[in-house]
Order: C-alpha cells, then sequence, then structure tokens
C-alpha cells in the first residue's frame, strides 16, 4: 500500500539521512520514478524532504525534523518482540540496551498491540545454539566491533582449522555475523571476501587506516557469497550407507552437515534397515560414522568400507592388546 510505502521512506530518512532514490527504490522494490512521487506526496503533506541530483545526491528531510511514528499494526508490534538469542547481544555488550530499548518500544506502542507484545516476549523464546554444542571458545569481539564500527582496517593473528601456527592478515571489514552461536568476521583480503571465526583469532589490532571497502557492496552482500562458497563447495567422497531404525533420529541429527538425500522412510525397509546417501570432503572424514558402531552401514563405495572397517579393527586392536592398561601398565583388575 502507498501509505505503508511512504511509512517506509519516512523511516529510512530518519534512521539513514541522505538516500540515494535508487537505493530506495530498491529497498522498496518499486521505480526510481515512484519514489519521486512519493517524495512530492510527501512534501505536499507537510513532512520537509527534498531531493538533491547529482552523483552525491539523494533523498533527504531537512536537518532537525524528527517525528513519532507510533501507528505500528499488532503483527509489526508482536514482530519486534521476537528477538535472537540473548547470547548475540551479551557478547556485544548490549544485554541492558537491549532490555531498555524494548522497555522503550513497549511504553511507545499503540495500547491495543500491548497485550500481544507481551504475550509475544513471554511465549516465543528464539536460542540460535544447536543441541549439544558444547561450550564455545571465548571470542573477544571488542577490537572486532571497534574496527566495524569506526570503519577502520583490521590486523588479525588467526590460526586457521587443523593449523597451530598462526597467519598475520590485514584485512577490511564489513561487519559481524553470528551464526548458530558462532560469531563471524566477514572482510575483504587483497579485494577478495573473506571468512573469519571471531574464537579462531588471536590478537586484533584496528589500524588508524580507513576501511577499503567495495564500492555498493554491503554486509549482507558479501555474507551470501561466502556463505554459499561454504554450502555449494563440489562435491568430494558420495557415500551410500544403511540405517537402523533406533538410530535414524540421532543420525538425521548428528549427520545433517553431510547428508544429501535424507532418509526417506521410518526404518520399515527390509529388516529395519534405511538407506541414506552423504557426502564427506575425504575418506578419512567417514571415520566418524563409528560413533554409531553397527547401527550404520557403508555400503559403497568400496574404499570407504575399508577405512572405516580398518578404523574399527585399529579401536578393537587398541583394546584387544592383552589385559593390560595404556603405555604396558599392568591391569587395574583385582587392585583395592
Amino acid at each position: 500500500m502507498k501509505s505503508d510505502r511512504l511509512l517506509s521512506i519516512l523511516l529510512l530518512l530518519q534512521a539513514r539521512g541522505r538516500v540515494p532514490a535508487h537505493e530506495l527504490a530498491a529497498r522498496l522494490e518499486v521505480s526510481v520514478r515512484t519514489i519521486y512521487r512519493d517524495v512530492e506526496a510527501l512534501s505536499a503533506s507537510g513532512v520537509p524532504v527534498y531531493a538533491e541530483r547529482g552523483r552525491y545526491g539523494g533523498i533527504e528531510l531537512l536537518a532537525g525534523f524528527r517525528t513519532d511514528v507510533t501507528g505500528l499494526t499488532a503483527d509489526e508490534s508482536r514482530a519486534l518482540f521476537v528477538l535472537a538469542a540473548q547470547g548475540a547481544h551479551a557478547a556485544l555488550g548490549l544485554d541492558s540496551a537491549l532490555g531498555s530499548a524494548l522497555r522503550k518500544v513497549m511504553a511507545a506502542l499503540p495500547a491495543p498491540h500491548r497485550p500481544a507484545a507481551e504475550v509475544t516476549a513471554r511465549r516465543v523464546l528464539v536460542d540460535a545454539t544447536r543441541w549439544k554444542s558444547g561450550p564455545q571458545p571465548a571470542a573477544d569481539l571488542d577490537a572486532l566491533q571497534d574496527a566495524v564500527f569506526t570503519d577502520r582496517r583490521l590486523r588479525l593473528r588467526y590460526r586457521h582449522s587443523g593449523e597451530r601456527a598462526t597467519r598475520t592478515y590485514t584485512v577490511d571489514p564489513y561487519g559481524l555475523v553470528a551464526k548458530a552461536g558462532v560469531w563471524y568476521l566477514v572482510a575483504d583480503r587483497r579485494g577478495l571476501p573473506r571468512l573469519f571465526r571471531a574464537d579462531r583469532v588471536r590478537s586484533a589490532t584496528v589500524l588508524d587506516d580507513p576501511v577499503r571497502r567495495r564500492s555498493g557492496v554491503e554486509l549482507a552482500d558479501v555474507w551470501e557469497v561466502l556463505r554459499r562458497q561454504v554450502e555449494e563447495r563440489p562435491a568430494g567422497v558420495d557415500v551410500t550407507v544403511r540405517v537402523r531404525r533406533d538410530r535414524l533420529d540421532l543420525f538425521r541429527r548428528l549427520m545433517t552437515p553431510y547428508l544429501a538425500e535424507l532418509p526417506d522412510g521410518d526404518g520399515d525397509g527390509e529388516g529395519g534397515w534405511v538407506t541414506a546417501r552423504l557426502v564427506f570432503g575425504e575418506v578419512a572424514e567417514t571415520r566418524q560414522l563409528l560413533m554409531f558402531s553397527d547401527r550404520v552401514e557403508v555400503l559403497e563405495p568400496l574404499e570407504v568400507r575399508a577405512e572405516v572397517a580398518a578404523a574399527a579393527a585399529s579401536v578393537t586392536d587398541l583394546y584387544r592388546r592383552g589385559d593390560e592398561g595404556p603405555e604396558g601398565s599392568p591391569s587395574s583388575e583385582g587392585v583395592l
């Protein structure tokens, strides 16, 4: 509706200051011509808004103009109180600020919508962490935040997964992303998008140099590119397995990152087995299938069957080294 669009333009200008007409058009999914007509409508209604053309032009409100907008719908009011996990705000030092902001928003809501918003806040909780994910390494976000919000370059000492030594990088940050309880720094390095896990940053120094981001590129754009790179990696080792019914739910939950085809039954196949297909990065990764013991069997390829069988044999050998304990120490059997 046009009235909703006018309100959206007003709020965007109030929050951002000068905004190019083409950016408003893209955000609101209309043409630039429509944006200019809406600006004329706002001006006619008494809103001090004007447009400047040219390379550095845009739509802007008169300096000092503010308006209190309380015309929220019931659904919009409820949506404000369905927030991400509290841990995300705590990591940024914003827990108390969040509570204060919500109290102010509640006070500003139209009276008919307050009860629904209060019920939503009590009845809906979003926890972004995965089940049994274990304690996450602490991430020091102070320097990363500082660079992100002051538009400065960063020098990182960073340890990659599987490596003991650290590497040093100078990067141009776009922002921070929290995914499933893990914080990531999204940045360019030498003009190319890179992803850095915050808990692997050994030290971070904010430089005096201004950030050198690619023109017209925002955090959401870079994150989408990086997310696709992670999720759409070229297929590695294609593995077909069969799973017992009594471990099917656990298998689905733990093997989600590797599943190419979800088991499409409840273990009602021959002998209570269900077939599934997984894709691993390399053959050695398939050893983790041993966690399911004899409830998961690799059907193909043969090299993966051999890999898992060799891993199982090495475990068996470890526990069959006579009756001795670790490093040849006598068995503890019978010791008081």
